[in-house]
């Protein structure tokens, strides 16, 4: 009976263990990971964290076909610029998915350790950054390790619970629908009948969340602002109309319109940008829309940037 009872209770702690070890996934998210013990789900991005010890791990995912893209910048040149010394960098199997994990040390400002996992399947990339600001005491190596090698993904994430998993609200869609989200953090709106849109052809209105230091002066943050809208690489022949900043309901904004030349195509087009700089973040929205549409489309951009809400 002695020798049964240890062979049960061997089993159930097989058990516990083995559901202990089944990746959990944030709402919405393709990508999951058994965390390391004490990292709870993130109420602020998507992914995992623990502020008492100073470590965090997100998620980003991407269309499949950027695997290769990416894969090609975890090199010690590019990665440098981006701050981080690489440590090592290793192919690794996930399951049946191809993956490249790398290791290396946050140069200054931000100090400590810093991790990436690049992982793809037929439908998606998995982009994966576990960060640990503190010593030792924060993350061993091999905890973290562990934690990016039980990473997986899945693929059946209805586009409504992505929307409703994202950082803000969008109150009033002015005759737009969401199409895609993005990293867990953006979504993209249109209002016609495609879904995947080229050359401007039908409008489109981006709502995307960041956790980036916001700028703290009104000069500073209008600058900012027409940097941002300068990087949009969809753009080419960007000329400001007008940039305002102004208060809306507590909050300060910063919003651009411009013309604009769609870069593949040629297409004049013009811009509305708008930010809402909150005190930790700042919520971006950049409608796009033909020339010979602005009249109708402008308003209808506004719209949806006055009924944004934040979640935090």
């Amino acid at each position: 009976m002695k020798i049964l009872s240890a062979a049960a209770f061997g089993f159930i702690l097989s058990v516990q263990a083995a559901f202990a070890a089944d990746p959990v996934f944030p709402p919405a998210s393709r990508i999951g990971l058994s965390p390391p013990q004490d990292m709870t789900l993130s109420k602020r991005f998507s992914g995992f964290e623990n502020e008492e010890r100073a470590a965090a791990i997100t998620f980003a995912e991407m269309p499949a076909g950027a695997f290769g893209q990416l894969a090609s910048g975890l090199n010690k040149d590019v990665l440098k610029r981006q701050g981080l010394e690489l440590k090592t960098r290793e192919n690794v199997k996930l399951g049946s998915n191809e993956a490249i994990l790398v290791s290396g040390t946050m140069l200054k400002p931000r100090m400590g350790r810093k991790w990436l996992l690049l992982v793809k399947d037929e439908a998606l990339t998995g982009l994966v950054v576990a960060e640990v600001s503190g010593g030792q005491d924060g993350y061993s190596d091999e905890e973290i390790r562990n934690a990016l090698k039980s990473v997986a993904l899945r693929h059946d994430v209805s586009l409504e619970e992505q929307v409703s998993a994202l950082p803000f609200r969008v109150v009033e869609k002015a005759g737009f629908r969401p199409v895609r989200v993005v990293a867990g953090n953006s979504v993209l709106f249109t209002d016609g009948p495609k879904d995947t849109i080229k050359a401007v052809e039908q409008p489109l209105m981006i709502v995307g969340s960041s956790l980036q230091a916001v700028p703290s002066s009104g000069e500073q943050r209008k600058q900012f602002a027409q940097a941002a809208l300068h990087a949009n690489q969809i753009l080419r022949d960007v000329r400001i109309e007008r940039s305002d900043s102004f208060r809306l309901k507590g909050q300060d904004w910063h919003e651009i319109v411009a013309r604009a030349v769609e870069a593949e195509s040629g297409q004049p087009i013009v811009v509305m940008q708008s930010i809402r700089f909150d005190a930790d973040r700042y919520i971006r929205m950049v409608g796009l829309t033909r020339q010979e549409q602005r009249d109708q489309n402008l308003p209808r951009f506004r719209a949806i940037a006055d009924g944004i809400e934040s979640k935090f």
